[in-house]
């Protein structure tokens, strides 16, 4: 693939994960799930059933963390704006919006943005992987009859 087209795949795959997030009003559930699409995507744009099981491991890697690197991205630029309420005493985190799960504002509040900011991406990694693995999966069921 010539770097042009990968620019414009990751241009187009960066604005369906931004859609995605919006659609989850930054809450990125949608991007978790798309994950899954672009990881069974992923192995039949780059034709990684017909090379060997290493390269393919290992572009399958390279990929999910650049699709996990944009939506680290853009969840840090929805909810980093947010981090200075921590260091404001006028602040009310407590009406915030967000869910209370520590029960107390403040620990609630980091906890939040953590899950949206850091472990969010990763689970859309994981699921990347995953769905990349099922698509390989099938592809290789395909070609060889009789392996399971």
């Amino acid at each position: 693939m010539t770097r042009r087209t990968i620019l414009r795949r990751l241009g187009i795959y960066a604005l369906l994960d931004l859609l995605c997030a919006a659609a989850g009003m930054g809450v990125p559930l949608f991007c978790i799930a798309f994950g899954f699409l672009v990881g069974w995507r992923t192995v039949r744009l780059l034709g990684l059933a017909e090379q060997s099981i290493g390269e393919s491991l290992a572009r399958i890697l390279l990929w999910a963390g650049v699709t996990s690197g944009v939506t680290f991205a853009i969840m840090a630029a929805v909810w980093g704006r947010c981090l200075p309420m921590l260091f404001d005493p006028a602040a009310d985190i407590a009406n915030f919006g967000m869910p209370l799960i520590l029960f107390e504002p403040r620990a609630s509040f980091l906890a939040w943005i953590a899950l949206m900011v850091v472990v969010s991406p990763v689970l859309q990694f994981l699921v990347t992987v995953f769905g990349a693995h099922v698509a390989l999966l099938r592809d290789v069921k395909a070609r060889v009859p009789g392996i399971m």
